[in-house]
């Protein structure tokens, strides 16, 4: 799947988050930069560790007028569990279908353990204030993510 391009307006999507409420990143749009990352599984090693970074950099993030999306395959169900067991204070989306992991160009083919199968490829795409395309990290490392996002951040918007 192809990425979108830089300097486009994202891709739109709307889906219900771990409350079962709708969020659409078009809610932002004028207020707040968005930092949409995509995950493979709420409560695994890695994510936790990702989302946790999240968490504990929310107050910098704020500070940068931004927000952050996390968007997985999971239920709704799972990512309220994830909220609980994290103390996570950020939103998480369900994109069950993976349809806009699909336009993104957060799905696609992964190996593990010498199996081949498709699933979300660990990315994150920074959205400015006018609702463009700004940065897409695609080699994303868990333990340095919120980092790597606020340092870009910091720099560029």
């Amino acid at each position: 799947m192809a990425l979108p391009k830089l300097g486009n307006l994202a891709p739109a999507f709307t889906l219900h988050n771990q409350d079962d409420v709708k969020v659409s990143l078009k809610d932002f749009k004028g207020k707040k930069n968005v930092v949409v990352y995509f995950y493979p599984k709420a409560s695994t090693p890695g994510c936790t560790v990702q989302a946790c970074g999240i968490r504990d950099s929310e107050k910098e993030l704020a500070a940068l007028d931004t927000v952050v999306l996390g968007i997985s395959p999971d239920p709704v169900k799972r990512l309220q569990n994830f909220i609980v067991k994290q103390s996570l204070n950020f939103d998480l989306l369900s994109d069950e279908g993976h349809a806009i992991a699909d336009k993104y160009g957060a799905w696609g083919p992964k190996k593990f353990m010498g199996r081949e199968y498709d699933g979300i490829l660990r990315s994150s795409f920074i959205v400015g204030k006018d609702g463009k395309l700004k940065y897409i990290m695609d080699k994303v490392k868990t333990k340095t993510h919120h980092d790597d996002v606020m340092a870009w951040i910091k720099g560029n918007l």
